[in-house]
């Protein structure tokens, strides 16, 4: 179970790079989620404020037209990363291998990437509706999987 939990947050890391990394801070900050060093350093308070104010800032300007794809390098890398990190997270928090868990978490940011890119083209194409409302839909399920999934480890 915990290994699928590490791959589910790395997929929410490539809905929103910086979502993940968020919950993962305040869940080891709040105790939530237990880790020894040096993943622990994700929940010092530094980091908390820091993943916060940047996963706000990307919840921002991912509603912006110059805002580049996901699917970009830099995005794809960035969601890359992130998975991985909080993959690894997750699955040492459950008392598995963390290289497992950020492998695992990786390949979710892929598949988040990709997956989350493609549902919202196709929701926003099938609906008929502005891509606006379907990027605040992907915010809220990013959001609360991520939390979800720090919470059940």
């Amino acid at each position: 179970m915990t290994l699928l939990l590490a791959f589910l947050i790395g997929l929410f890391a490539g809905m929103r790079s910086l979502t993940a990394p968020a919950a993962t801070a305040w869940a080891v900050y709040l105790g939530w989620l237990s880790l020894e060093r040096p993943l622990a350093l994700i929940g010092s308070l530094a980091s908390v404020v820091i993943f916060t104010a940047l996963a706000a800032a990307e919840l921002v300007a991912d509603k912006l037209p110059q805002t580049p794809s996901r699917t970009a390098p830099t995005g794809l890398i960035a969601r890359i990363v992130t998975g991985g990190l909080t993959g690894a997270c997750v699955a040492a928090g459950g008392g598995q291998r963390a290289v497992a868990g950020a492998m695992l978490g990786a390949a979710g940011g892929v598949a988040g990437c990709f997956g989350g890119y493609h549902a919202r083209a196709r929701l926003v194409k099938a609906l008929g509706a502005r891509d606006l409302y379907i990027a605040l839909i992907e915010d809220l399920v990013a959001i609360a999987g991520s939390l979800l999934v720090v919470s059940q480890v």
